[in-house]
């Protein structure tokens, strides 16, 4: 296929209007280059602009306007006062992990007899199974909580019904077709429901029960606090739109792991390198998520669980220590396996013609094949869908780009798979290894129908024009006001032309490009990640046009400004 990695990105520079901007500034009290940010997000009005950069915790929906959130409360209470035990039945990523975590904490606070399952995910797979039922019946339970799964699940939860056991469900996946049979549905996604904010993630919508379970029994909201932070981490590690109520979630939630006490959070802090600063969405994205994470990959989730409500700091610290070590092995199992995958893409032209790359192997970890097609996704500009061959079963993972829902290639041939569900671009799927080659034919016959009109956008989203002599401190403290970062709310990116390069580029590790470079006399230094891969010639003597973010270099006391360049060209 030899795909090739160095096509350069269009730029796409965003325009406004001027009268608008400086009236917004001029209301706010804000540089004119921040309230051409908060326009850049549809923000228009001082009131819209006063919520967005002070989230609040009041600011939180009420959880009953959810669909199905009343009956869900009811169906709790009576299990309490009953002395039922109630089971909540998890994920092994991220989000499922904290969404178990928030539920199994709210329901001990008003008084739950409560216990959790956790599938694994080489042995269970991914969703509710009727062994796990089973399981729950024989220990008595009469009620379970299934949480960021279970929207799918519609034989599983009749099969339930028939053992005498009430399912709730919180999930943030899409319905297909009529809901399950569950005693109640909690799901902002399902066409019914009218809650305003329909991007929860998992943890979110489990938050929001807790939310409405601590508001019925006149909890403390120290506890509503101590479970935001870690929705926080469920939300910003599942990338959710970081806009409405996952800002809430998000921004509140980050000022409180910063000054945490939960042993098992400031064991993992310190595992992760992030303990005595403030925790931000890159320590969650970069190091604490992947620990997390790598538990539920590489075996059983549940000691990601365990950490939340460690004893004591020796019991935090070892579990912290196993979800390192999960982490290391990860790491090394991803990077053999995407190697493998590259070398095939590189090596031959099988997939040339291919809209949906489909690649297959044997026994790839199923723990690492979702990281893996995101790779394809990020090195073809094309879906693509990883799979794990292991005996006669087919384990795969789905990867998109922004134009084209991965799911809907799925449900268009649904009689292929064992199992199959997700996200509108992230899916996970189980089929008969014999029919691997119909799914590649297939998404492939869907993508070109789907994607005959559209071509793949490439262009790099410029916010805003920003000569260096207004770069300074006073406006890094309103653009950070803009932060937690992510989907939906990007870190601003601007233009500056005419720029000439003082010193450099000079490597750093091989792989990055330090520079100091000049606008109009003023200087500032610059660092360029993955830029020695770039087929540029970098020159003294050349003005260039150039796209970069701002960032605060962390390694330098006091802090001073630095470019992060995301793109050059010469003038």
């Amino acid at each position: 296929m030899n795909v090739s990695v160095e096509q350069r990105k269009h730029w796409h520079l965003n325009q406004y209007n001027r009268k608008n901007i400086m009236r917004l500034a001029h209301s706010l009290g804000l540089f004119e280059t921040t309230a051409c940010l908060l326009a850049r997000r549809g923000i228009t009005n001082s009131k819209e602009a006063e919520k967005f950069l002070h989230p609040k915790i009041t600011h939180l929906y009420s959880p009953f306007l959810m669909c199905d959130m009343s009956l869900a409360v009811t169906r709790i209470k009576q299990a309490i006062a009953s002395g039922e035990k109630i089971l909540v039945y998890g994920d092994y990523d991220v989000d499922g992990t904290t969404a178990t975590v928030i539920l199994k904490k709210a329901l001990e606070v008003v008084g739950a007899s409560v216990n959790y399952y956790i599938p694994q995910r080489l042995v269970d797979g991914y969703g509710m199974r009727e062994a796990a039922i089973d399981k729950a019946s024989v220990e008595g339970y009469k009620l379970i909580i299934s949480v960021d799964c279970g929207i799918r699940a519609h034989a599983v939860i009749e099969y339930a019904s028939t053992l005498g056991i009430d399912v709730i469900i919180t999930d943030h996946h899409i319905p297909e077709g009529e809901l399950p049979a569950a005693f109640a549905i909690l799901n902002p996604k399902r066409p019914d429901c009218q809650y305003p904010d329909k991007n929860l993630a998992g943890c979110g919508v489990a938050f929001k029960l807790a939310q409405a379970l601590l508001l019925e029994y006149s909890a403390s909201s120290n506890h509503l606090v101590s479970l935001l932070m870690i929705a926080a981490i469920g939300t910003i590690a599942d990338i959710v739109p970081l806009v409405g109520e996952n800002r809430v979630i998000a921004k509140c939630g980050l000022a409180e792991l910063s000054r945490t006490n939960n042993m098992g959070l400031r064991a993992l802090f310190d595992i992760a390198g992030v303990t005595g600063r403030q925790i931000t969405c890159y320590d969650i994205g970069y190091r604490i998520a992947p620990r997390i994470n790598a538990v539920g990959r590489m075996g059983g989730a549940s000691s990601a669980v365990e950490l939340f409500s460690a004893p004591d700091l020796e019991t935090a610290t070892q579990l912290a220590r196993e979800m390192d070590e999960q982490n290391v092995a990860r790491q090394r199992t991803e990077a053999d396996i995407i190697g493998e995958i590259m070398g095939q893409l590189e090596n031959t032209d099988e997939f040339e013609n291919d809209r949906v790359i489909v690649l297959a192997g044997e026994r790839w970890h199923r723990g690492v094949i979702g990281i893996a097609a995101s790779k394809v996704v990020e090195k073809t500009q094309r879906p693509a869908v990883v799979i794990s061959i292991e005996e006669g079963l087919g384990y795969g993972s789905g990867r998109s780009i922004k134009e084209f829902p991965i799911l809907e290639a799925f449900d268009s041939c649904r009689e292929l798979f064992e199992h199959y569900g997700g996200h509108s671009h992230a899916a996970g799927l189980t089929l008969r290894a014999e029919n691997i080659g119909e799914l590649r034919r297939r998404v492939n016959e869907f993508a070109e129908n789907f994607l005959a009109h559209k071509e793949p956008s490439s262009a790099m989203e410029i916010d805003a024009r920003l000569g260096f002599a207004e770069i300074n401190q006073d406006l890094m403290k309103e653009i950070t006001m803009l932060e937690p970062f992510g989907a939906a709310n990007p870190m601003p990116v601007f233009l500056t032309e005419n720029v000439k390069i003082v010193d450099g580029p000079n490597p750093i590790r091989e792989r990055h490009l330090k520079f100091r470079l000049s606008h109009c006399g003023h200087i500032l230094d610059a660092v360029w990640w993955g830029g020695a891969e770039q087929t540029i010639n970098f020159s003294h003597e050349q003005y260039y046009r150039l796209v970069f973010s701002l960032a605060e270099s962390s390694y330098i006391s006091p802090k001073h400004i630095q470019i992060a360049i995301k793109d050059l060209s010469a003038m």
